[in-house]
């Protein structure tokens, strides 16, 4: 095992682009990019381009109609066949989309390989995480499901249990339905509520196929407007004691920045402090419960300038051992590459103010009249008995 960590990019990613006035800006890869060479991370990684996922291993979660229906929109967008989501107002075909789909999912398929086989103890693909896309359909910004077929991957290499935590403030659907039946993969997801938030999954409820893998998917749906507090607590009062039961051999995580009180397609307020302490306690859950294989993936995240690539830098420099302090200043370099990009005012310093981030324990009780604590009942009560825990 090398224990370097592997920062999974290439600049052709940034070729994701749904196009103008699309909420999946791809200029947020590339500033988050710029940021992390600013602070000097990108020397403190192992930076890999990885290739793009061949048809083989797209097909290790996607149909083989479907890819073929990537093909053709990609090769002719005013072609794309909306039965299989794309050609919509939230998966518009571009030119080449299959192309640069395919390379976003080989990185984190690479980041899978290399952790698997001891190149690295840590892998980041902030490109990644696009969590909606289906077997058989884009969905939600995503073509093809780089989460799922990075955990894919690691079952073909011999792994007997992964566990997936996606803390995006969607439900990470697509990835929980790749793996519903089967019992090697724990699929956990923290998100806003479904009744107030696409794609309307997520409910706690929400378990698992039955016989061997009924429990094998654990939902928390967050009350809308969950801030730093109740977001952590509820983390805490789940993630852990399920990664302890469960004993992964790698942890996948999913570190969509669209939890920020700032996020204008959701409703959570959470913010960047809070999501640093989600990373550093993912980064720490890897190394206390799967020998420090860790693979940590980007998502949502639609405030580009002051939000995702502070939050994903914090994620790249965590993984590298190379934590940034929350106060630190951003260089004056990067800010001025901001507004000229983007005529926007960047933020000055790598926090919101809030840290460090305090939040009550969920063994200090619970208040049943409170929503936030409703709902970590409710996904202990759905899930946990099924593991063999108590509620």
């Amino acid at each position: 095992m090398s224990g370097r960590a592997q920062l999974m990019w290439d600049p052709a990613v940034a070729g994701y682009d749904f196009g103008t006035g699309h909420p999946m800006d791809p200029v947020r890869l590339d500033l988050t990019r710029r940021l992390v060479g600013a602070f000097g991370l990108d020397r403190e990684v192992e930076v890999v381009a990885a290739q793009r996922a061949g048809e083989s291993t797209l097909r290790l979660v996607h149909r083989e109609d479907y890819v073929a229906a990537v093909k053709a929109a990609s090769a002719d967008p005013d072609a794309a066949d909306q039965a299989y989501g794309l050609g919509t107002v939230d998966d518009p075909a571009f030119a080449g989309m299959h192309e640069v789909s395919a390379l976003i999912a080989g990185q984190s398929v690479g980041a899978a390989e290399a952790v698997w086989r001891g190149d690295a103890l840590h892998a980041v693909n902030f490109a990644g995480g696009l969590h909606h896309a289906m077997p058989g359909a884009a969905s939600g910004f995503c073509v093809y499901n780089d989460a799922a077929l990075a955990v894919a991957r690691l079952l073909e290499l011999g792994a007997e249990r992964v566990a997936y935590v996606d803390v995006d403030v969607h439900h990470g659907d697509g990835v929980q339905a790749a793996f519903w039946e089967d019992p090697r993969v724990l699929t956990i997801s923290l998100h806003e509520h479904p009744r107030t938030l696409f794609p309307q999954t997520g409910w706690p409820y929400e378990t698992g196929a039955g016989g061997a893998a009924e429990g094998s998917a654990v939902n928390v749906a967050l009350p809308a407007g969950t801030g730093d507090a109740g977001w952590l607590r509820a983390f805490h009062a789940v993630v852990p004691e399920l990664l302890a039961e469960f004993r992964p051999q790698v942890l996948v995580t999913q570190h969509g920045a669209d939890t920020h009180f700032e996020d204008p397609l959701a409703h959570l307020a959470v913010s960047l402090d809070a999501q640093r302490a989600v990373q550093v306690a993912c980064h720490g859950l890897a190394h206390e419960h799967a020998d420090g294989r860790w693979i940590a993936l980007g998502g949502g995240g639609y405030a580009v300038v002051d939000v995702v690539p502070r939050s994903w830098t914090h994620l790249v420099g965590i993984a590298a051992g190379r934590e940034i302090a929350p106060e630190t200043v951003i260089p004056d370099g990067w800010r001025q590459e901001v507004f000229a990009r983007t005529r926007q005012l960047a933020p000055q310093r790598m926090t919101d103010g809030r840290w460090p981030v305090a939040y009550r324990e969920w063994e200090a009780g619970y208040d049943p009249a409170d929503r936030l604590d409703q709902a970590i009942v409710a996904t202990r009560k759905a899930a946990f008995p099924l593991r063999g825990l108590l509620p």
